[in-house]
């Protein structure tokens, strides 16, 4: 790679954001408040061998795989039902912008208080939170599909599925890679505030033990164990992903 690599450029910032971290972990100078990188090594490895960190990872990364497959069905669904059907778009339009609207903590706490501290309340309460961004997307795609296709698919009397196959999802998959790719960072998020208010396991739930405890290290280390995961999904599925469902516009 030479200088001008643009590869180089994500290893550049990771490591000028390292360094900012050194630097005012230095002038903080307590490891208590900001502990410097290296110091996260020993309770990350106490955290490994115990077994730990793997039980709340995996916890987390559960919930966060039912929500997004939850709220991806159901705001595709809706998404495209809207963008074709201008009434049903005019009926729900104020439920959406609702919905999109109100607080996820808001959600989230009537969702425990309704269905009560359980699984099913966490997921349902992300998948709720995300389902409104996940129609509103798609329904601009839907709104964008080229009517010329759809006339094609009429005079050629193509069923529903093959028409749903081969003429709408292929136009929609930008949108819906799109959609994916928020939706990961979002929903992450808002699982780890489930656990944090309402959960006994996952990594929102070490983060409020540890948080109560003032372990800055140990914050640090499950926060950054998750992050890590999240990215490795980002850029392990779903940027070549993405990239794949939106090739056929440069071929």
């Amino acid at each position: 790679m030479t200088p001008t690599d643009p590869r180089l450029t994500p290893i550049l910032s990771v490591a000028g954001l390292l360094g900012l971290w050194v630097f005012a972990a230095f002038l903080t100078a307590d490891r208590s408040v900001l502990p410097q990188p290296w110091d996260l090594w020993p309770p990350l490895l106490r955290e490994l061998q115990s077994g730990a960190l793997f039980k709340h990872l995996f916890a987390t990364l559960l919930r966060v795989i039912w929500a997004f497959g939850l709220a991806m069905t159901l705001g595709i669904a809706l998404g495209l039902a809207m963008g074709r059907m201008p009434r049903l778009n005019a009926w729900l339009d104020p439920w959406l912008v609702v919905f999109l609207n109100l607080p996820a903590l808001v959600v989230i706490v009537l969702c425990y208080l309704w269905i009560g501290l359980n699984e099913t309340a966490a997921i349902v309460a992300v998948t709720l939170n995300k389902v409104p961004n996940v129609t509103t997307v798609i329904r601009e795609g839907a709104r964008a599909l080229d009517p010329a296709l759809d006339d094609m698919a009429h005079v050629y009397r193509l069923s529903w599925l093959t028409r749903l196959r081969h003429v709408i999802l292929p136009q929609l998959g930008p949108f819906i890679a799109a959609a994916a790719r928020s939706g990961v960072a979002v929903i992450w998020k808002i699982v780890l505030v489930v656990e944090f208010l309402g959960r006994s396991s996952g990594v929102g739930f070490q983060i409020h033990l540890y948080f109560q405890l003032f372990d800055v290290a140990m914050v640090l280390v499950y926060a950054f164990s998750f992050v890590s995961v999240m990215l490795a999904v980002e850029w392990l599925l779903l940027q070549p992903w993405e990239r794949r469902v939106t090739r056929w516009r440069h071929a």
